[in-house]
């Protein structure tokens, strides 16, 4: 990072203004998201795991250090989420076969169809707000 002057790299009220605006839309699309996955049963971080499993790309398979990393959470936090979701009838938690250290995680049938409802939810959400979003930051990016 370079230095510079006093101001010189100070955003105008309209950008500090935008940024406000982006930041607000997003919080109210969580706070959709929260009441949403609420309704359905789910604590948010619940939704966001099944979001992050049924997400997952890659050869190897999901694991609870996956989990740990997108959710933010400590692992150990992360095998308590795991443990309870799996109480829940929401995953399936299987040793590597590879690495007996490592728990691999899947999503149960019950979850699938619990997502499936929510992601049209936010589908239908998220078109809505996309313009609103892309208004809010179009002073940010000039």
């Amino acid at each position: 990072m370079g230095t510079s002057a006093p101001g010189e790299d100070a955003l105008s009220r309209e950008q500090y203004a935008a940024l406000a605006d982006f930041r607000f839309r997003l919080r109210r699309f969580l706070a959709f998201s929260e009441a949403a996955a609420a309704r359905a049963g789910l604590p948010p971080q619940q939704h966001q795991a099944l979001l992050t499993l049924a997400g997952h790309v890659g050869r190897a398979p999901a694991t609870v250090g996956l989990l740990a990393e997108q959710l933010l959470i400590a692992p150990h936090s992360a095998a308590e989420l795991v443990a309870r979701m799996v109480e829940g009838g929401l995953l399936t938690k299987t040793r590597s076969v590879e690495d007996r250290r490592r728990s691999e995680v899947s999503l149960t049938p019950r979850a699938e169809a619990l997502l499936r409802t929510l992601t049209a939810a936010h589908l239908d959400e998220l078109r809505n707000l996309a313009p609103a979003l892309a208004e809010a930051l179009a002073p940010v990016a000039r």
